[in-house]
């Protein structure tokens, strides 16, 4: 399909208010809350684009780990497929050459870390090896803000669509929110009715929920896409070994990168690790050589391309309710 600058400040838009309305998104960029609404339904049948709802790891104090597994080629699609349906992962991606799986867990603080990231991984045994790395501190994207490869909006635009900030400590998830994050990590934007039947409770008592936990950081919003479509056919996965008197600077340095999409400090081997998207593998070069190398304190480079997302952000679709233990909408708050 084609893309043309609407969607993509459809897009932007939502990045920044994922339940926005649309009469909202059509005021500021001046068209009708119609033709934003019928743009979206365009973009998710046809583009990958979806947004969802998702706990903040960070405000909860919750761990993020990377899991790097090696597998014989004919186990890794299975592999990426049960990791997909746990709920405690948020992505799960398969890189050339089909023997590595790389996928992101979150695991609460007071959990026993051993047990959910290595005795619960899907039995197989085609596992060659396993690594894990802690994710330490975040730089760009997911809970911590948008990166910088949206650039349809205007500043005045962003500021009149930016949320205000979270206030006060972070609501704790309970056991009851378990049905609410379900559905929104399925349609971030389902309308209350949809979520008062999936949770079995009254619509007030759920958009008071949802506004407990937005306002207090809990919860956030975040926009899948399907990269190629947008014309981005060379996404990379960087883990880098950065000097530690110049990590920081070189992750600072990295939010101004708009090639990156995602950056983070790590434990293990390697101490920083990045996704970047480029539109092709030429232009994946020239970043490598020019921007990356420019940067000082970096010492090694290992590059993974992307083969495919088995699971990009929240729950994988037409997957069914999780186990958790902790339809586009015409209009939201």
């Amino acid at each position: 399909m084609e893309i043309d600058d609407l969607d993509r400040a459809v897009v932007h838009a939502l990045r920044i208010d994922g339940r926005a309305g649309w009469r909202e998104i059509g005021t500021v960029l001046g068209v009708s809350d119609q033709t934003v609404a019928r743009r979206y339904r365009r973009l998710r049948e046809t583009a990958g684009v979806r947004v969802v709802g998702l706990i903040n790891p960070i405000r909860l104090g919750y761990e993020t780990w990377m899991l790097r597994l090696h597998t014989r080629p004919d186990t890794a699609a299975p592999l990426a497929g049960a990791l997909a349906r746990r709920p405690d992962t948020t992505w799960v991606s398969l890189f050339s050459g089909g023997t590595e799986v790389s996928c992101s867990v979150r695991v609460a603080a007071h959990a026993d870390r051993e047990a959910l990231l290595l005795q619960k991984l899907p039995r197989t045994p085609n596992l060659v090896s396993v690594s894990a790395h802690c994710l330490i501190h975040h730089y760009v994207g997911g809970a911590v803000g948008p990166d910088r490869r949206d650039d349809a909006l205007t500043a005045d635009q962003i500021a009149a669509l930016t949320p205000p900030e979270s206030a006060g400590d972070p609501a704790p998830i309970t056991d009851g929110d378990g049905p609410l994050l379900d559905a929104l990590a399925r349609d971030g934007r389902a309308g209350y009715t949809e979520l008062a039947g999936a949770t079995g409770r009254p619509e007030s008592t759920v958009r008071r929920r949802m506004r407990e936990l937005r306002g207090s950081g809990t919860l956030y919003y975040d926009v899948e896409v399907n990269p190629p479509v947008f014309g981005f056919r060379a996404p990379v996965l960087l883990w880098m070994t950065v000097s530690p008197a110049r990590l920081a600077a070189v992750g600072a340095a990295l939010t101004e990168h708009e090639e990156v999409v995602f950056a983070a400090a790590t434990t293990g081997a390697t101490n920083l690790v990045a996704t970047v998207i480029c539109r092709d593998m030429a232009a994946f070069y020239r970043y490598l050589t020019a921007r990356v190398n420019g940067l000082d304190g970096v010492d090694r480079v290992e590059s993974a391309p992307l083969s495919r997302h088995v699971k990009q952000l929240g729950a994988v679709p037409g997957q069914g309710r999780s186990t958790r233990t902790g339809s586009p909408r015409t209009s939201s708050s």
